[in-house]
């Protein structure tokens, strides 16, 4: 067997649902996920069915994480704008503030109008969730402040083509972009149905070449993990967990014409994506469209830099780059037990995951308990 080691990878953008939704995944099979994937770090975000927006509940949230964690973890906090006296109470227990600009799960968004004294009113790293218009809405702003700040999951050219500009006027801003968005796109649809409904939308091909293309002006990759239930995805379960009267026909007919429902059978955004990053990226090595030192980069170096991680001593992965296997939803540890990359042929698989010197992952096992994990 071919072993390649890499440094502990940072995930900056996930969503565990805990507390609040842990019917979909908790702390602990969430940081499993992570470890399964090669991910020694992970970062969560604040939009819980509560959203973090108070000093209490984030101290609550991060009581309960160290109680359930097997990788290290890290926090966002989360505003609409009516939230400013809370800032200071939190500004060193997480690692930036994620505001919501569009439409997304829990439709936590900020008022527009709102957005500068925001801006103006956190110190620290602002992390913003605009599609379209609203990438340059946010710019406007970020030259007013001078505020660093990270766009999650670019998915347009045209997009891509606005951060570059504002890098190249040395405006203090990055950006992420998801492997849903390498590696899928709004043709996919026709199959995926619901499964394939996440924000941003998935995109055209042109869009995604565009991005491949000018991968170097992105800075990291963020799997925006964001687990749902089957049944959530399907629209036969309200959102609460609660069994509606569909029909077998009409749920298979649902699917078949990847409706999404609406109201409380609305059908969520979102798709897992902690176990299947990894896998994808290094199938894109072995075809020779990224280097393994792309993959270090957009995995380790940059993530930890943007979000001032502490150094992670004795911290690495153990991959076997010339694994062909192919992505089975049933041997993943996520709760929600189901990927939209269900059947992709990947070529590259952890083997082992160390942290602090201590091995915590091993051919498919978990090797801790919930608690190994810290806080970062």
């Amino acid at each position: 067997m071919t072993v390649l080691t890499l440094p502990g990878l940072i995930d900056p953008h996930v969503h565990l649902r805990d507390p609040g939704q842990t019917h979909k995944e908790d702390f602990t099979t969430g940081t499993s996920a992570a470890l399964a994937g090669g991910f020694t770090t992970i970062l969560d975000m604040p939009n819980n069915k509560e959203p973090i927006t108070t000093a209490a509940l984030l101290k609550e949230k991060i009581n309960i994480a160290k109680q359930k964690i097997v990788c290290d973890v890290g926090f966002f906090f989360g505003s609409i704008g009516d939230n400013l006296s809370e800032f200071d109470k939190v500004k060193n227990k997480t690692r930036g503030l994620k505001l919501y600009l569009n439409q997304t799960t829990g439709n936590f968004i900020l008022p527009k109008d709102r957005l500068e004294k925001v801006f103006n009113a956190w110190k620290g790293l602002i992390l913003v969730h605009a599609e379209e218009k609203m990438v340059e809405e946010v710019l406007k702003v970020v030259r007013k402040t001078k505020k660093q700040t990270h766009f999650c999951h670019i998915s347009l050219a045209d997009e891509l083509k606005i951060i570059k500009k504002a890098k190249e006027e040395d405006l203090p801003v990055t950006c992420g972009v998801t492997p849903h968005h390498l590696f899928l796109t709004e043709g996919d649809l026709k199959k995926l149905g619901p499964f394939g409904k996440v924000k941003a939308p998935l995109r055209t091909k042109k869009d995604i070449d565009f991005i491949w293309k000018n991968l170097k002006f992105i800075d990291l990759v963020e799997s925006d993990h964001a687990p749902h239930t089957i049944n959530e995805k399907r629209g036969v379960t309200r959102l609460e967990g609660l069994p509606t009267a569909r029909t077998r026909a009409a749920d298979e007919g649902a699917l078949a014409g990847g409706k999404v429902g609406a109201g409380p059978r609305a059908v969520p955004f979102g798709v897992p994506g902690l176990e299947t990053t990894l896998p994808l990226l290094l199938t894109a090595v072995s075809e020779k469209r990224l280097t393994i030192n792309d993959v270090i980069r957009l995995c380790h170096e940059n993530p930890a830099k943007i979000f001032n991680l502490p150094a992670q001593t004795d911290t690495f992965v153990e991959i076997d780059p010339t694994n062909h296997y192919t992505l089975d939803a049933r041997r993943l540890f996520t709760k929600c037990g189901w990927s939209p990359f269900e059947g992709f042929p990947v070529k590259g698989k952890v083997v082992r995951v160390f942290i602090r010197g201590t091995k915590v992952f091993e051919d498919g096992k978990i090797l801790v308990k919930p608690g190994f994990g810290k806080i970062v």
